[in-house]
């Protein structure tokens, strides 16, 4: 009987402890996962990379991961820009199948990116009315279609998620494609809408296409943050960094792999954080079939045009490497550029070459992906130092492979990296001879540079300076213009040449050299 009764009487106190149990855990940690993904470029089909002989990336293989690994925690997914341009596959129907790709995955947001405007901005408002996610960049103005935040809870975690955008987007673009917007300084914006969300979410997320570099400078100059998610550099960034109290992530390229972050938070704070990239490998993992059929639905039509084949490479094209020193496609495209108009020398953005060409058959699609963007030709009369001011200002990005990079016709040029920025052109030559910098000389391009884009002023001062320049519908008029042809896209002027040509042996010939 005295055994009884002390049985009951503990029933009380295992209550008491039940209740508080829960009530802790109620109030305690919660986990939460952001798979995140960035300068997706419109990749949705697999392709093997220079150097590889298996088949990488692809939107259905990525979109059955993505689907695996929410299954498995609370998730957010998120895009971190340039997301719906960059491959014929997307390029031909002006983004919209890279919408429709993302709606099927279930993207939660994502951050517009320089490249989307790329289309222009009445496009771009047709993508993002088209999208079931909202499309975020807080320092843009002037473009109500973009929001500045949203606020969503997963989990009981309320998460803030703000998007910036570079600054630099309209060098990054042609300048017609942003007319009337402007985008503000990203620290100060981003501080603004921090203190704005202080109070009403559990966690703040930056969703950036900014840089890794420029992430960890926002990192540090602005406090509050508890996630970057980054885009625009294109950073393998194998597992996460902190710099004081901020996690940084990057995710690569193209959807070659899928970025996972998982957050413990309690009280409003990251108290655990793990990270890594899940390589998306379609020989060994399974393919969402909604995804995978959207893909060969836009294929198909791609196909119906960009299939025929034109010609043969007979080494393999490599684009993917244009941003820090000579490239055989680099000398190839350069060298049509300058054949058609006649110029004494060509230089064009290394950033342009969008991807490579490997050795074998080459199709219009082939080249439509290396030359994703609406330029044409120009060809405009430069003084010798003015033409050493554009390769000087080419090569002051290259730590961070910045798409200013100059891939060269008619000129040889050395440098060092062991000068600063603005001091690292050593010699110039223009067909064999150093080159006199009060001489004038005409150099080819195109359009995108010449209206000063990737922050060439060189070309734009030189355009400028004629006393009849004018912009009317987007085409350039000026006296310093020798060649000027609207007519037709860079991209279809080299299909003809392959055509004409049939074999392309594209050699690097030493027209960039490296100083000791």
């Amino acid at each position: 009987m005295k055994r009884k009764i002390s049985s009951i009487s503990l029933l009380p106190s295992f209550t008491v402890i039940f209740l508080l149990a829960v009530f802790f855990a109620s109030c305690g940690a919660a986990e939460l996962r952001i798979l995140h993904v960035n300068d997706f470029h419109g990749f949705a089909e697999s392709y093997k990379r220079i150097g590889s002989d298996e088949l990488e990336g692809g939107a259905a293989y990525l979109a059955a991961r993505a689907r695996e690994l929410k299954k498995e925690k609370p998730s957010l997914l998120l895009a971190a820009g340039d997301m719906i341009q960059g491959s014929t596959w997307a390029n031909l129907f002006e983004g919209k199948p890279a919408i429709e790709v993302m709606n099927a995955m279930g993207f939660d947001a994502m951050v517009v990116g320089n490249h989307e405007f790329d289309f222009g901005t009445a496009v771009l408002t047709r993508r993002i009315k088209e999208a079931n996610f909202p499309v975020l960049a807080a320092n843009v103005t002037g473009f109500d279609a973009l929001k500045p935040y949203i606020i969503k809870e997963v989990n009981g975690i309320r998460a803030g998620i703000i998007g910036v955008v570079t600054e630099e987007t309209p060098a990054a673009t042609h300048p017609g494609n942003v007319k009337g917007l402007t985008f503000l300084p990203v620290a100060g914006t981003v501080e603004r809408y921090v203190a704005e969300l202080k109070g009403k979410v559990d966690i703040i997320i930056v969703l950036s296409h900014l840089g890794y570099n420029a992430d960890m400078a926002l990192a540090g100059t602005v406090k509050g943050i508890d996630v970057i998610v980054g885009g625009h550099s294109h950073t393998k960034a194998v597992h996460h960094i902190t710099v004081g109290n901020t996690i940084i992530v990057q995710a690569w390229e193209h959807g070659l792999v899928l970025g996972v972050l998982d957050l413990t938070v309690e009280s409003g704070k990251v108290i655990r954080a793990a990270s890594r990239l899940e390589d998306i490998m379609p020989a060994k993992m399974k393919k969402d079939e909604q995804v995978a059929g959207i893909v060969d639905t836009w294929a198909a039509r791609v196909n119906e045009s960009m299939g025929r084949i034109i010609g043969e490479a007979a080494v393999d094209l490599d684009g993917e490497n244009a941003r820090v020193k000579e490239s055989n496609l680099g000398n190839f495209v350069a060298d049509i550029l300058k054949k058609q108009s006649r110029a004494d020398a060509a230089i064009i953005n290394g950033g342009g070459l969008r991807t490579s060409i490997r050795k074998g058959s080459i199709t219009v699609g082939n080249v439509y992906s290396v030359l994703p963007f609406n330029n044409y030709i120009v060809a405009i009369r430069l003084t010798g130092q003015q033409i050493r001011d554009a390769l000087e200002y080419g090569l002051s990005g290259i730590e961070n492979k910045e798409g200013r990079f100059p891939q060269v016709s008619g000129i040889a040029f050395s440098y060092s990296l062991k000068r600063a920025p603005g001091g690292r052109l050593g010699t110039v030559e223009i067909a064999g001879e150093p080159i006199d910098p009060s001489r004038q000389y005409t150099v080819a391009t195109n359009d995108f540079l010449a209206a000063g884009g990737d922050g060439y002023q060189a070309f734009r001062e030189a355009i400028r300076q004629a006393p009849d320049f004018e912009i009317l519908g987007g085409t350039i008029r000026s006296g310093n213009l020798v060649y000027n042809d609207a007519g037709r896209w860079i991209r279809d002027v080299v299909v003809s040449e392959v055509s004409r040509e049939k074999k392309v042996n594209a050699a690097l010939e030493g027209r960039i050299k490296v100083e000791n």
